[in-house]
């Protein structure tokens, strides 16, 4: 067997803190130019394979391999006194046919064609978003343009009324931040569970044209699925659907703002933001929580071997600027070809809504700096706050701007 190598030292803080609002950890980047895999222990005192390598990332995230079940052996939970994931159970963490059994039912729901089919509705939104940062003067991104359209969005496509949103929008905080106890976990995850119980009975007396009534009758009242297995898809993609875009807004309109050379390319050639986009969601990559799998078998990677019953844990970030994969990584080129990165993971567990978010990126974005371009921030980047490596999205809590 392999001897583990401890790299504790390279660790001491984890997930490591960013030192600039707009490149990964450094700590991450040195494990990355020192080896593609290191075998580390994580702050639960658990061994783990840490890989920073975007073909090794991709590569193994592909491979079935590599359970996303946390009760397989040697899962790698993160922190010391780690509970149970509210995820645990669900088809996030499910391997197979128990996986693919939901994602079936949900794909037509998230492809590429429906995607094209929201965008009007989309570009509406932001245009009302627009036109109320206009008539105010003045602006916090965050709050008058990240938030409302993913929030719109997703809750037009689940049939969820976009007035109840604070009950997701105030809840989701807490289940997405690491010191969050227990009772704040589970307390938050309740309220949106206990909302979203009364809304799918709502939908099974009144079906409407919306994703849980499409659900409630073909999958529900068919017996494929049990109201609490429906409950929980409805959380999943209610939460999944609003947080992660709203921060990818909030952080990719800081970078564009602060490299404004790559910015003006845009506002002389709008044909270019589709490409962009896949440039600021590889650059400013999100994720920082790692992904997280156990082996159930040998899987030989290059000299290595990650054996059976070990822990595996993928840095998204650091593979998005692996210099191997995107030559001069840290450079913000909005020309680039980066369509292969892994903001959205990859493999089996690729996020199912990579689609609508991007139509949703491309609206933002293209439709903000038509309208403004002249957008810059109205306090110091030093004033902007940052969300704290406990959180699992890095991003911006808010952006006050001007034009």
């Amino acid at each position: 067997m392999t001897e583990m190598i401890d790299d504790q030292q390279h660790l001491s803080e984890f997930p490591a803190t960013r030192t600039s609002p707009f490149h990964p950890p450094h700590a991450y980047l040195k494990l990355q130019a020192e080896r593609r895999l290191h075998r580390v222990r994580l702050p639960s005192g658990l061994p783990a394979v840490f890989v920073t390598g975007h073909d090794e990332v991709r590569r193994l995230l592909d491979d079935e391999r590599l359970s996303a079940d946390e009760t397989a052996p040697g899962y790698p939970f993160l922190y010391a006194g780690a509970f149970e994931s509210p995820l645990k159970g669900t088809f996030m963490r499910a391997d197979g046919e128990a996986h693919y059994r939901i994602r079936r039912m949900l794909s037509k729901d998230f492809t590429l064609r429906r995607a094209r089919e929201l965008r009007p509705e989309v570009e509406s939104v932001v245009g009302q978003c627009l036109d109320d940062m206009a008539s105010a003067g003045s602006a916090d991104i965050v709050r008058d343009l990240a938030f409302p359209v993913p929030s719109r969005t997703i809750c037009g496509l689940l049939g969820v009324p976009y007035e109840d949103r604070e009950v997701f929008e105030t809840n989701t905080r807490a289940m997405i931040d690491t010191t969050s106890t227990q009772e704040q976990m589970l307390g938050a995850m309740g309220a949106i569970m206990a909302y979203l119980t009364e809304l799918v009975a709502k939908r099974e007396q009144t079906p409407s044209d919306d994703l849980i009534s499409r659900l409630v009758v073909e999958e529900l009242q068919a017996g494929n699925l049990t109201r609490d297995e429906l409950v929980t898809i409805s959380l999943i993609l209610l939460v999944g659907g609003h947080e992660t875009t709203a921060t990818m807004i909030g952080l990719g309109t800081f970078a564009l703002m602060e490299h404004r050379d790559q910015l003006d390319l845009l506002l002389a050639d709008p044909e270019g933001w589709p490409i962009a986009v896949e440039e600021i969601l590889r650059h400013q990559t999100i994720v920082q929580n790692p992904i997280q799998r156990a082996a159930v078998a040998d899987i030989p990677v290059g000299d290595d071997v990650i054996r059976a019953g070990e822990g595996v844990v993928f840095v998204l970030e650091a593979a998005n600027r692996d210099p191997e994969a995107f030559p001069e990584p840290d450079r913000f080129d909005v020309r680039r070809s980066a369509r292969n990165h892994v903001a959205f993971s990859f493999g089996a567990h690729q996020c199912l809504g990579h689609a609508i978010a991007r139509m949703e990126l491309d609206v933002v974005f293209r439709m903000l700096f038509e309208r403004f371009p002249t957008l810059r921030l109205s306090v110091p980047v030093s004033d902007v706050p940052l969300r704290p490596n406990t959180v699992g999205l890095f991003g911006v809590d808010s952006l006050p701007v001007t034009w």
